[in-house]
C-alpha cells in the first residue's frame, strides 16, 4: 500500500531519509574554531607565566626565601613571675628570690638526627644525668611547644660555654629565672616548705582545680606555706614574643605581651625571733637529755601560740634540714635524708614536722583534761580526798599500777595531785569511769567524748595541712583492731589513758591547743599560721594588704567553770609549790607560768634493743602570764601571753628536761631571765 506521505531526501544523500521531527545537526564554523583557538592560547600563555614564576621561585630564588623564612620565626614565651615573699608577724623576711639563670630545650627545635649525641654533650656540660634528660624528652613527647627545664642556677662558665657552642645545640634556650632564698638557712623548714618543679600529676590535679596557668616545666610550692598558698605567691606568667632562628636561637629583643605578675607577700604570724628561739631551745634540750645519760634522745618539737586566737609564734621541729636543697644545682645525695626511705629512717626523719605529725602519749600533761572529764561527769570533786599510794590494785586479778614516786603515801585533794603528779591518785578517777559503765556503758567513751571536745583525735585544720590526728581509744576501736583476748575493753584501758598512757596518743599541737583553752578560761581556738597576702611595698608606698585570713572565732567548750578554775590552780601550785614537779625550773622565773609535767613510756624499736623497748617522752605544757593578761616586763615592754609546749623523744623525764627546754622560749619572749633553778623531784 502505498504512503500518504510525500517523499523527501536528506540533502546529503544518504541512506537515512530526513526525519521531520529532529532539528538540523550544529555545525562547528570558521567563527566558533577561531574564538576556541584564542582561548587555548591565552590559556597557555597564563599557565607558562605561572610555571615560570613557580621555578623562579622554588629554583633560582629558593634558598633566599628559605633562609627568610627560617629568619623570621616567632616565638611565644612564658615570662616566670617574681615569687612572692615570705615574711614574719613583724614584716622580717623569712624567704625571698635571688637572680639565677636555667637551661631549658625547646623539643620543637630539636634535630632528628645527633639528637642522642647532643645531649650527651649537654649533660657533660651541665653535669645533668644523661638518664634524666632522654627520661624528660620522652615525657614531654606530645608536647613540643613545651619546653624541658633541664637545669637551674646554671654556673657562669657553663653558661659561657654554651652561648660560645650555641650552634652545637639547637633548642637549647639560656634563660633568666629566680631562686629561693632562705636567708635563715634551716629555720622553720618544715613550716615553709619548698618549691620544684611541677610534675605530670599534679598538672592533672591542677587541671580538675582549673588552675591552668601552669605548664610543665615550671614552679609551684611542694609543701609547707609554698605549698598552702602556692596561688597567693606565684603570681601569673607573662608573655612575650621573640624571634629566633632556625635553631631556636634569639635573633632579637623579647617583644612583650603580657608583662608578668609578680606573687603576693605572705605575713605569717610566726615570730622569727621566737622561732629561732624555739629550735636553739629544742636542741639544748636534747643535749640535756644526754647530760641526763637519756642516749637515745634524738628529736622533739615546740609549739608556741597565742591563747587568744591560736596565732602561731613559733613551731620547731628536730631534726630539721634546710630547704634550700631543692633550690637551683640539686645534689642527689643531700636529699637521700627526705626522699630515701633507708637514709630518712637513720636520721629519724628530719622532714617530718613533729609538732604537727609526730604522735606521742602525752603522759601526765593529759591529767588535767582527766580531771575536767571527771568533774564535769560528776566523778570526782576538786575538794575530796584520795589516797596517793606507791601502787595500787584494781580489776577481778588485782593488777597492780604503781606511781612514778615510789615514796609518796598522802591523802590528796585535786590541786596537790596535779601539782605533785601522782598517778594512783588518777589511777583511781580512771577507775571510776570503768566502774560506772558496767551499769552504764557511755561512761566507758565519756572521756574521750571530753578529750574530743578539746581538739584530741582529730585535726585542728591548720592552714598549712599535714596533721595528724592522733588515737583516742574505745571499746568500738579495741573490737575493730584487736582479736580474740585482746578485743575486751578492761579496767586498765581507762586507768592508763587517765594519765595519758597506753593506746592513746596526740601531736604537740593538739597539746597546746589544749592548754591554750585552759589559759583563756575554757574556749577551743584554731591554730593558724598565715595573716594575710600583701602587695610588696614599693618607693613611697607601704606593703597593702590583698586578702586577709582572720583567725576563726574560738569555740566555747561549756566546761565546768569551777572545774576549770580548780586544774589552773593545780597546774600554778605545780609551778610554784616546793614540791611541784617543775616549781625547781619556773619558781624563780618573774613571770607567773603554770603548766604540767609530763614522762610518757612509748614503745621505740632502736637498734640493739629488744622489740617492744620502752623509752620515756620528755613533755612539758603550760602558759604565761597566768591570768591570761598582758605582761610588761623589767624593761617596760608590753608582752602578750603565751602557750608552750614541748617534747623531746626518748628525752627522760618532764620536769628535768622538757620544763627547761620550754622556759627558755617563756625567757625570749617576755624578755626576762630566770633566777639559780633548782632539782626537784619530777616526773
Amino acid at each position: 500500500m502505498a504512503s500518504s506521505y510525500p517523499e523527501r531526501r536528506s540533502p546529503s544523500g544518504r541512506f537515512l531519509p530526513p526525519d521531520p521531527r529532529t532539528s538540523e545537526p550544529y555545525r562547528f564554523t570558521p567563527q566558533l574554531a577561531l574564538r576556541v583557538g584564542v582561548l587555548a592560547g591565552l590559556a597557555l600563555i597564563i599557565f607558562a607565566i605561572l610555571f615560570l614564576r613557580l621555578w623562579a621561585l622554588q629554583v633560582l630564588s629558593g634558598d633566599r626565601y628559605l633562609n627568610a623564612a627560617q629568619n623570621n620565626q616567632l616565638r611565644t614565651i612564658r615570662v616566670e613571675a617574681q615569687r612572692g615573699s615570705i615574711i614574719d608577724r613583724e614584716g622580717r623576711t623569712i624567704v625571698s628570690n635571688v637572680p639565677g639563670t636555667a637551661v631549658r630545650i625547646w623539643t620543637a627545635d630539636l634535630p632528628e638526627e645527633g639528637r642522642y649525641a647532643m645531649f650527651k654533650r649537654l649533660s657533660k656540660i651541665l653535669r645533668v644525668p644523661l638518664p634524666k634528660l632522654t627520661k624528660a624528652l620522652e615525657d614531654n613527647r606530645g608536647d613540643p611547644l613545651t619546653p624541658i627545664l633541664v637545669k637551674t642556677a646554671v654556673h657562669e662558665d657553663q653558661v659561657a660555654t654554651l652561648l660560645e657552642h650555641r650552634g652545637d645545640f639547637p633548642g637549647v634556650e639560656v634563660t633568666s629565672t629566680y631562686l629561693r632564698d632562705y636567708e635563715h638557712k634551716a629555720l622553720a623548714a618544715q613550716v615553709l616548705g619548698y618549691v620544684g618543679e611541677v610534675s605530670p600529676e599534679e598538672l592533672e590535679r591542677l587541671e580538675t582545680t582549673k588552675d591552668r596557668d601552669i605548664r610543665g616545666g615550671e614552679k609551684i610550692g611542694k609543701t609547707g606555706i609554698e605549698a598552702a598558698y602556692d596561688r597567693w605567691l606565684r603570681g601569673t606568667t607573662g608573655m612575650a614574643q621573640l624571634r629566633v632562628d632556625s635553631l631556636g636561637q634569639p635573633l632579637g629583643r623579647f617583644e612583650p605581651r603580657r608583662p608578668a605578675q609578680p606573687g603576693y607577700n605572705i605575713r605569717l604570724t610566726l615570730d622569727i625571733g621566737l622561732q629561732r628561739a624555739a629550735e636553739r631551745a629544742l636542741r639544748d634540750g636534747i643535749e640535756l637529755a644526754y647530760g641526763q645519760e637519756q642516749w637515745n634522745a634524738n628529736g622533739g618539737a615546740i609549739v608556741a601560740l597565742d591563747p587568744r586566737d591560736g596565732a602561731i609564734l613559733a613551731m620547731a621541729s628536730n631534726p630539721t634540714y634546710k630547704p634550700s636543697v631543692y633550690v637551683g644545682r640539686v645534689d642527689p645525695k643531700k636529699l637521700e635524708p627526705l626522699t630515701v626511705e633507708k637514709v630518712a629512717k637513720e636520721r629519724n626523719y628530719p622532714g617530718i614536722n613533729r609538732a604537727i605529725a609526730g604522735v606521742y602519749p602525752p603522759g601526765s600533761t593529759f591529767k588535767p583534761l582527766t580531771a575536767l572529764a571527771a568533774m564535769s561527769d560528776g566523778l570526782l570533786s576538786a575538794h575530796e580526798y584520795i589516797q596517793c599510794t606507791p601502787s595500787a590494785k584494781f580489776g577481778l586479778d588485782d593488777f597492780e599500777f604503781k606511781n612514778w614516786n615510789p615514796y609518796t603515801n598522802m591523802p590528796m585533794a585535786l590541786g596537790t595531785a596535779l601539782s605533785q603528779s601522782c598517778d594512783t591518785y588518777f589511777y583511781d578517777v580512771g577507775n571510776r569511769y570503768y566502774e560506772r559503765g558496767e551499769f552504764e556503758r557511755p561512761y566507758w567513751t565519756k572521756m574521750q567524748a571530753w578529750a574530743k571536745k578539746f581538739g584530741f583525735g582529730q585535726t585542728s585544720d591548720l592552714d598549712i595541712g599535714g596533721e595528724a590526728s592522733g588515737l583516742l581509744p574505745t571499746p568500738a576501736w579495741r573490737r575493730e583492731t584487736y582479736k580474740g583476748v585482746d578485743r575486751a575493753w578492761n579496767p586498765g584501758d581507762l586507768i592508763q589513758m587517765a594519765i595519758g598512757q597506753k593506746d592513746i596518743t596526740v601531736t604537740p599541737l593538739q597539746m597546746a591547743r589544749f592548754y591554750a583553752a585552759l589559759a583563756n578560761g575554757g574556749r577551743l581556738v584554731t591554730p593558724h599560721l598565715v595573716q594575710a597576702a600583701e602587695r610588696p611595698a614599693t618607693e613611697g608606698e607601704p606593703a597593702m594588704p590583698i586578702r586577709t585570713f582572720p583567725a576563726a572565732p574560738p569555740e566555747v567548750i561549756g566546761v565546768d567553770p569551777a572545774a576549770l578554775a580548780a586544774v589552773r590552780e593545780g597546774l600554778y601550785q605545780a609551778t610554784h609549790d616546793a614540791n611541784g614537779t617543775s616549781s625547781g625550773v619556773f619558781g624563780s622565773f618573774p613571770v607567773p607560768v603554770a603548766g604540767k609535767t609530763g614522762t610518757a613510756e612509748k614503745v621505740v624499736n632502736l637498734p640493739g634493743y629488744p622489740v617492744g623497748h620502752l623509752e620515756d617522752q620528755a613533755w612539758w605544757c603550760g602558759w604565761g602570764p597566768f591570768d591570761g593578761n598582758d605582761y610588761v616586763n623589767s624593761r617596760g615592754g608590753k608582752r602578750t601571753p603565751i602557750v608552750v609546749c614541748a617534747v623531746i623523744e626518748n628525752g627522760g623525764h618532764g620536769g628535768s628536761v622538757a620544763a627547761p627546754t620550754a622556759l627558755k622560749v617563756f625567757e625570749h619572749w617576755f624578755r626576762e631571765q630566770a633566777g639559780i633553778q633548782a632539782v626537784v623531784a619530777s616526773d
